[in-house]
């Protein structure tokens, strides 16, 4: 039984090492930048640090200003996350997402910035709000300079 003992405390000492992103509390939890409740389950980012440090975001302008500040490099970001917009609450990879912008996105700090896991999310809303402008996530660097 006590060579066991090592393996157990190895196995609790990398278990705790993760940097796994966790789920946003919705009503709870409070923007990095901005300090408002995130409510909204339609709108969020979450940046996981590679030292397993969480910071989450009400919107994406809080985001890319956050990124932007140096506060953070984008060597030492393990995750980065954005709501999808068609299934609140669930997160996709910001780098992977599909954008739309318009001014029909009500969003909580006024980037009129939706994200989505796919094209074909991102297209059915295109179709419903007009003015629609699809962006990459260069573009959503770019856009908040």
């Amino acid at each position: 039984m006590k060579s066991f003992v090592p393996l157990i405390l190895l196995l609790l000492i990398l278990a705790a090492c993760t940097v796994n992103p966790e789920p946003i509390k919705f009503g709870k939890d409070a923007c990095h930048a901005c300090k408002m409740t995130l409510m909204d389950p339609k709108f969020g980012a979450e940046l996981v640090s590679k030292k397993g440090r969480i910071y989450i975001f009400d919107d994406m302008n809080c985001l890319v200003q956050h990124i932007k500040s140096n506060n953070i490099s984008e060597e030492d970001i393990a995750h980065l996350l954005v709501i999808d917009f068609a299934n609140p609450e669930n997160l996709t990879d910001a780098y992977q997402a599909f954008y739309l912008n318009s001014d029909a996105i009500k969003s909580p700090m006024a980037s009129k910035i939706a994200a989505f896991s796919s094209a074909t999310g991102r297209n059915m809303y295109a179709a419903e709000w007009v003015d629609a402008t699809a962006l990459s996530w260069h573009d959503i660097e770019n856009l908040f300079e």
